[in-house]
């Protein structure tokens, strides 16, 4: 019996970490009596800090993008009503509208009328959006081009919440428009992004009218994945001319890109 405890102890400990390692969730962590190890405190402590600062956290365009990814895509910042983190985070709704000067500068800047307007927002975290959106943005901009759409100019909106789509709407006429925003963070990253989407969005329009694409981070959904995601709802929602509860996501996983919209013509 002897002989066998330590390869019982090398399976169980084997099956752990294969256990832990297809979630980023605290499972089968351990305990101390009734409390947690040291260890998981700690880490608890670390991530619950990681989330504040990332909820606190202020975006600067140039150092956290780099001046060739703002020149590439003509990327430029507008805000929200809310004038000051604090107001925005104790009034929701000033950050669902875009300011005088913002709606000015989108409908000056930006072409209108065209088939997918992406928008980036900090959210509820600016680490979010600084981790994906520089990954993201390229590929969905690679396969709208392939599909033929006309992309609209992506602009940044500070102090953003997911009502600043219908202001988007309003002025700029897109087909479809796509919000990459960061989340509420939580304790198992600070770095997940959420893509709404909504065809046509108008004032009065709520989330009904609204699909999303939630999670997207290094342990979530990959980026390269939600970007086909994102694309193949958009064409079902132009195919559709509506959004929101009436339109069901379809794509699945593939190895080939015969998952991505009928209108995108096959990998050469």
């Amino acid at each position: 019996m002897d002989d066998l405890e330590p390869k019982i102890e090398t399976d169980a400990s084997r099956f752990l970490d294969q256990v832990q390692a297809r979630t980023p969730a605290r499972i089968l962590t351990g305990r101390v009596g009734g409390s947690y190890t040291t260890r998981t405190w700690l880490e608890l402590r670390a991530d619950h800090a990681a989330a504040r600062d990332a909820v606190r956290d202020e975006i600067d365009l140039e150092a956290d993008f780099g001046r060739d990814f703002i020149d590439h895509w003509g990327l430029f910042e507008v805000s929200t009503l809310a004038t000051s983190k604090d107001e925005y985070l104790l009034r929701p709704d000033l950050g669902r509208s875009l300011s005088t000067s913002a709606r000015d500068e989108v409908a000056g800047r930006c072409p209108s009328g065209v088939d997918l307007q992406i928008v980036l927002g900090d959210g509820l975290s600016a680490r979010a959006i600084v981790a994906q959106a520089p990954g993201l943005l390229p590929r969905l901009g690679e396969l709208a081009t392939r599909a033929g759409w006309r992309l609209g100019r992506p602009f940044f909106v500070r102090r953003c919440r997911v009502g600043v789509l219908n202001d988007v709407g309003e002025i700029l006429d897109p087909a479809v428009v796509v919000l990459l925003i960061g989340e509420r963070p939580g304790l198992a990253t600070a770095e997940s992004l959420s893509a709404y989407l909504a065809y046509r969005p108008r004032n009065g329009h709520d989330d009904s009218r609204r699909n999303l694409i939630s999670n997207i981070h290094a342990r979530g959904v990959p980026r390269d994945q939600a970007a086909r995601r994102i694309i193949h709802l958009a064409d079902r929602m132009i195919e559709l001319a509506t959004s929101g509860v009436s339109v069901k996501e379809t794509w699945t996983p593939s190895l080939d890109d015969s998952d991505l919209p009928r209108s995108l013509p096959e990998t050469p």
